[in-house]
């Protein structure tokens, strides 16, 4: 990985534990009281109350984790959720995975057309990208996921966005296209399964899956309403997705069921 990437994902990892310290709990900042809101406006976690989480995978030019990550979720009947980019869809290798996931009943949704990082990672307030840049590029993910067989027009769409990385801005241009911008919910440290050996935040499959399982232990509602994302692929040699059906069996010991994040922070009528 060059020391871009390398500066890219040290500030991204400074930045996630910022935004994990703001969640927002207030009334004010709650449209929904059963979800849980970051500091920027994005639904992070749904019900506390409930022993359910959602998985998510996201991915944009890497994806040789996609088949034994569906084949995983086959075999336990989980619904999860793809949130994959317009340079993930055009890929021919890749196309049919989705399609696939499609078939069996995922939620498969946008995460940018060309995965653009939306503000500087030094200061979060400024965005790096127009309204209309934003709007545009968003809306060509959302036709190529279309032309697929995803998001069926009349059914809510959530999006995460590139890098995970947003402010109130892009939360707030999501909103005006009837698109609700999610993220995961911080402090497991799942979404390190992206770092590759030799970056400096690179963490073992093994490594990740104890965070997981001692982050539940450790927070006060475990891991309930919990959206716990893990990437498609990343190029690494240790993929976390030799782990998941380890993980996703203890979860299930555990007394958790897995819900589709659609329907996990599903706003109330």
């Amino acid at each position: 990985m060059n020391m871009v990437l390398q500066y890219i994902w040290r500030m991204r990892f400074t930045a996630l534990t910022i935004s994990a310290i703001f969640l927002c709990t207030l009334p004010a900042c709650m449209a929904d009281e059963a979800l849980v809101f970051d500091a920027y406006g994005a639904i992070v976690r749904g019900d506390v109350g409930e022993k359910k989480l959602a998985l998510v995978f996201t991915g944009d030019e890497f994806g040789e984790s996609t088949k034994p990550i569906l084949d995983t979720l086959k075999r336990r009947n989980i619904h999860a959720a793809f949130f994959v980019t317009g340079n993930f869809v055009r890929q021919p290798a890749l196309r049919p995975l989705l399609k696939r996931a499609i078939d069996e009943g995922h939620y498969v949704g946008p995460h940018s057309d060309s995965h653009p990082l939306y503000a500087t990672w030094d200061n979060r307030e400024k965005s790096l990208v127009t309204e209309r840049f934003f709007k545009d590029d968003l809306q060509n993910n959302i036709v190529e996921l279309r032309k697929i067989g995803a998001l069926s027009k009349g059914r809510p769409v959530f999006f995460i966005p590139p890098y995970e990385h947003y402010n109130r801005d892009q939360v707030e241009w999501s909103r005006s296209l009837s698109v609700t911008l999610i993220n995961f919910t911080p402090g497991s440290g799942s979404n390190r399964d992206y770092a590759r050996e030799g970056d400096p935040h690179f963490a073992s499959s093994q490594k990740i899956f104890d965070d997981i399982l001692a982050f539940e232990r450790k927070d006060p509602h475990g891991l309930n309403g919990f959206v716990l994302l893990l990437h498609l692929g990343s190029g690494r040699k240790d993929p976390f997705h030799s782990r998941l059906s380890a993980l996703s069996d203890e979860l299930t010991k555990r007394g958790y069921q897995f819900a589709r994040v659609d329907k996990l922070l599903k706003r109330r009528e």
